[in-house]
């Protein structure tokens, strides 16, 4: 705490400067440990002439990579770990001590869907590779020193679990289905559980009243053992609208909590579970008909925010929808809130932290794609990173909510 304080202090004095001269955009901060870089006044004046190139296609421009020509303290950004921009709740987030680190380079599938098992010690990941590939899924040991990385099937196979949660000793997992590459059997799009000491997996939701699902794509588990989720498009020909929706496992009821998204993506529940969060990622939307026509893959003014709901009639539905931000770099894939309340999602190349009305206070920038996370460790302030290309880990203070013992 007594570092934090003296960082901050260097940084005000930095920004109090003699009238007429203008402070840095950026400047390098924190422990020398530490690639950090504090951004002023979160860059918000930037010296003509900046341009920020547009991100089209499959291709991301980041903030670090706009030209700023008159302000060279920029070019600090790009190469940061740690891109602070609310300085005091940052350093606070980040400690003394703050690290990032590549530990896996895996393949350029997507990589999915990451479930910390507490009583196992073991990260559970999925990897999206197609055509071959979806299965094996990937387990990463964390009682090995350094972890090892090895591949696992269940029993039967879940074939490419797009996101995934923990609850009650079981690994929740929403499913995007297969087809009958399978043991000879077709897997439709849905929502299955995993026993991750016996290896068993078993199936508790697969339509919606005959209809298919189209991609159940992100989920959590509330305490009463309701299972909401995202339902967003891909290329298979849809039956359903995308939506998102609330499963009652000890009734077999579902009930669709909103349709206003164009393609649902992430959804959490802040500890207290009075809100509801919900990420819309249809500036990623493409080709989504089998068949169809040609689309961009990525539409930089397309949807890609994070919306905000409260959660009303007795926990079972959602009401005052309104935006909590906007993804700075590419779309927030995704989406999970911290102990404190504070949201975290991936944004492209990184995570972002934001607070509980949407502004943000830090980045963690990183080497690939991130597409999710999850806390693991005894205390949960290990973040364990996954994405395309690689699977890193940081050290920092900020904790995770325990999904072990949830109290909403």
């Amino acid at each position: 705490m007594l570092l934090s304080l003296i960082w901050l202090a260097r940084i005000i004095t930095a920004q109090t400067q003699p009238p007429g001269v203008t402070p840095p955009l950026a400047q390098t901060c924190g422990p020398s440990s530490a690639n950090m870089v504090c951004v002023n006044r979160y860059a918000s004046v930037m010296p003509y002439h900046f341009f920020r190139e547009p991100s089209e296609g499959s291709t991301d421009v980041s903030f670090g990579q706009t030209s700023v020509p008159n302000d060279t303290s920029f070019g600090l950004v790009a190469g940061a770990d740690f891109l602070v921009f609310d300085q005091q709740r940052g350093l606070e987030i980040l400690g003394n001590s703050p690290s990032l680190s590549l530990v896996f380079n895996v393949s350029q599938a997507v990589h999915e869907a990451p479930v910390y098992v507490p009583s196992l010690n073991k990260l559970f990941v999925s990897q999206l590779a197609p055509p071959a590939g979806y299965l094996p899924q990937l387990v990463v040991d964390l009682n090995q020193d350094p972890p090892t990385l090895s591949e696992f099937l269940s029993d039967p196979p879940v074939y490419a679990p797009n996101g995934g949660t923990f609850h009650n000793g079981l690994i929740y997992w929403g499913a995007s289905g297969g087809n009958n590459s399978i043991g000879g059997t077709e897997q439709r799009s849905g929502i299955r559980t995993l026993d991750p000491h016996t290896n068993k997996t078993v199936t508790l939701l697969n339509n919606y009243f005959g209809f298919y699902f189209n991609t159940v794509d992100d989920l959590f588990v509330d305490s009463t053992g309701a299972v909401w989720f995202t339902d967003r498009l891909t290329d298979n020909p849809p039956q359903l609208k995308t939506a998102s929706y609330r499963f009652d496992p000890a009734t077999g009821a579902t009930t669709m909590i909103d349709d206003t998204l164009i393609q649902p993506n992430g959804i959490a529940l802040s500890p207290d579970g009075k809100h509801v969060y919900i990420s819309d990622t249809g500036s990623e939307t493409g080709s989504i008909v089998a068949g169809g026509p040609p689309g961009s893959p990525f539409n930089q003014t397309g949807a890609r925010a994070i919306f905000k709901y409260d959660r009303v009639d007795n926990g079972t539905h959602i009401t005052g929808k309104r935006p909590l931000c906007y993804a700075q770099d590419w779309v927030p894939d995704g989406l999970k809130v911290a102990a404190n309340g504070f949201v975290v999602t991936g944004s492209g190349p990184g995570v972002d932290v934001l607070d509980e009305f949407g502004v943000l206070i830090l980045r963690i920038q990183t080497s690939f794609v991130v597409q999710n996370f999850a806390w693991t460790g005894d205390e949960l302030t290990t973040l364990w990173i996954v994405g395309q290309g690689g699977i890193a880990k940081v050290e920092w203070n900020l904790k995770g909510q325990d999904l072990a013992n949830p109290t909403s």
